[in-house]
């Protein structure tokens, strides 16, 4: 069955999501995975992002301190289930190959973070604070480059929860980096709590000239020095 299409805004700009065979020849992508992973059946998980009433009366977000472990937890869980999906069957082989050490042989190893640089050329990630950023940087092993769209959109916008992912892949075109067959995976977090993943793959190549987007008249000023979260 089609779907209508569907619109979003996005800092003056546009957003159209499609299934219409129709809109192939005029799209920039094909969403090839989506993983949603909801924690809500956990105490701990459901009550460490709540809309709650303060002591003044003052409706508010109240954010746990075992926020950024559930974060970690849920993302696990979301890359258990992304990664037979994504990853070349070497890296599926060496986290097989250590899951069985660990569990059925008592082997004494770390666990085995799959290279998710080889399943995707771009990342775009949840912008909720460089305390966010800098643990999922380090969780999956990526770079300064890599980083730079969720650095950069933060530093610029703010924390505009789960929309920031789509002006990261916007900071991604600016750059001309978007090129034909580039595959994007974009990671937001929520309250529930919940894990989300999509994958985008480039039907084109983007003429960053030709795009309209909310870095279109600055971008030439990016990226810039921002400072990383001091450690305890």
């Amino acid at each position: 069955m089609l779907l209508p299409n569907c619109l979003f805004r996005m800092g003056g700009a546009a957003v159209m999501l499609s299934n219409k065979g129709s809109e192939r020849r005029r799209s920039k992508y094909q969403l090839v995975h989506t993983v949603r992973t909801h924690k809500g059946s956990d105490d701990k998980c459901f009550s460490c992002v709540y809309l709650m009433e303060d002591p003044n009366g003052k409706v508010g977000v109240s954010l746990s301190k075992d926020l950024m472990a559930v974060a970690g937890d849920a993302l696990k869980t979301n890359i258990t289930t992304l990664g037979p999906l994504v990853l070349p069957m070497s890296e599926q082989l060496l986290f097989f190959a250590t899951l069985v050490g660990r569990k059925l042989l008592k082997m004494k190893i770390k666990p085995y973070i799959p290279d998710f640089r080889l399943a995707f050329e771009h990342f775009c990630i949840h912008a909720g604070g460089r305390a966010v950023l800098d643990e999922i940087e380090k969780n999956l092993q990526l770079t300064d480059w890599h980083m730079e769209p969720s650095r950069m959109t933060l530093y610029r916008f703010g924390n505009t929860s789960s929309s920031s992912l789509w002006y990261e892949l916007a900071y991604s075109e600016a750059k001309g980096r978007i090129k034909r067959g580039d595959r994007t995976w974009q990671i937001a977090f929520g309250s529930g709590f919940k894990c989300n993943s999509a994958v985008w793959k480039a039907l084109r190549s983007i003429n960053p000239a030709k795009e309209k987007s909310p870095w279109m008249d600055e971008i030439d000023q990016f990226p810039v020095d921002v400072p990383r979260v001091a450690k305890i």
